[in-house]
């Protein structure tokens, strides 16, 4: 059967195909063996708080499960729009609040209504793979520029005006991630002021993913990219700090005049986000709820403050530390040598057969520099993590 010239341009996606042998190796393991510990998958180990489980339970109870508008429930997009005001003190207008079916889908629908065959989005590299999978599905094409340690693995304002003046380029706009999968690391406000408004004098379009948004840590970052201009295009989700993975729903915030553009798209696309879900959101925005976000974002920080001390310890350095998500981007450049590995893919399986340890090697998240680093996510329990180190420790001493 032929396949389609755009699925064929759509690449493995690695840190799956880990996943998967992760799995597998765990559960050929004996009582005797050492468990797998999962430091591979970037999702949280806490559910859903109750409220949110039983706003779910009582949707179904009472039938409320048909369709609803292709952008969301008039009331969840209010009650989006009230966090943005009580956490990050911002007024976004309700109706410019897409619900979506996921992020997944948010960032589907905004390449599909501003990018066009031949487009070129540029992208930080090291980042989410997936991103670039849904630039290539609107027959864009994604540009990764190589970053630093210096740059906190983000672009800066030099780097994409010289790309966007390069002979032959074809820019159409920046699609940022702040904090970052792999990195942990969010883009400074100015830098991003400064990306921003060099973008709009060429009549581009910033794109910004913020699912991470709400696991921020540092004082000096965690604001929203919204702050800076309407014409920023921000993609969240349920999944990160609601702790709602697989739930598959997520937001758009677009400028006023893209919100037809982008409702027609999903009434086509995806009729509309889980009905059934979206009523269970509503209950991530009660105090309780909030009370209890916040006290996972504690715990989540205390994990990360664990983790990228231990790992520069084992001589797997972390260049910078993270200030939001729950990753460590970690140069596994001397863990390679002491055990004569080619680099971060060869590390992956030798950490999951030796250590049973499973990490993500940097193929995924760019080619600059792939092959140096892995991404260990600290999204597991304390306890895991300790089991990690230690075995770690025990390989590489």
């Amino acid at each position: 059967m032929r396949m389609s010239e755009r699925a064929q341009r759509a690449e493995p996606f690695y840190v799956m195909e880990v996943a998967k042998a992760a799995l597998a190796l765990g559960r050929s393991l004996t009582d005797s063996d050492k468990p797998m510990v999962y430091l591979n998958i970037g999702e949280p180990d806490f559910s859903a708080p109750e409220r949110v489980r039983e706003a779910a339970q009582r949707a179904i109870r009472d039938g409320a499960t048909q369709y609803t508008q292709a952008t969301g429930m008039p009331a969840l997009r209010e009650r989006i729009s009230d966090w943005y005001r009580q956490r990050f003190g911002l007024a976004i207008d309700a109706q410019r609040i897409v619900v979506t079916a996921g992020a997944s889908a948010a960032l589907h629908l905004a390449c599909l209504a501003l990018i066009d065959a031949g487009d070129e989005m540029l992208m930080p590299d090291p980042s989410y793979p997936c991103n670039r999978q849904f630039v290539s599905a609107a027959d864009g094409r994604a540009v990764l520029i190589p970053t630093t340690a210096a740059e906190r693995f983000q672009l800066s304002a030099d780097k994409v005006q010289q790309a966007w003046c390069a002979p032959g380029a074809k820019t159409r706009g920046v699609l940022l991630a702040s904090p970052s999968n792999p990195t942990g690391t969010s883009i400074a406000r100015e830098e991003l002021r400064r990306i921003h408004d060099f973008v709009q004098t060429r009549g581009g379009v910033t794109l910004v993913d913020e699912i991470y948004l709400g696991l921020g840590y540092e004082e000096a970052y965690g604001q929203s990219a919204l702050a800076i201009d309407d014409a920023v295009i921000s993609i969240n989700s349920f999944s990160k700090y609601f702790s709602m993975t697989g739930w598959r729903l997520g937001w758009l915030v677009i400028p006023t005049e893209l919100v037809p553009v982008v409702e027609r798209l999903a009434q086509h696309l995806f009729i509309c986000p889980s009905t059934v879900a979206q009523h269970a959101a509503l209950a991530c925005f009660e105090p309780d709820s909030l009370a209890e976000y916040e006290r996972r974002r504690g715990a989540f920080k205390a994990r990360r403050d664990y983790l990228v001390p231990a790992l520069n310890a084992l001589g797997l350095r972390v260049p910078v530390m993270p200030d939001g998500a729950f990753y460590a981007w970690a140069d596994c450049s001397l863990a390679c040598e002491r055990l004569g590995l080619a680099g971060s893919w060869e590390l992956a399986f030798a950490l999951l057969q030796r250590a049973h340890v499973a990490v993500t090697p940097g193929r995924d998240f760019g080619s600059a520099q792939g092959a140096q680093f892995i991404r260990l996510s600290s999204a597991s329990s304390m306890d895991q993590l300790h089991s990690a180190v230690a075995r770690l420790g025990a390989l590489l001493a």
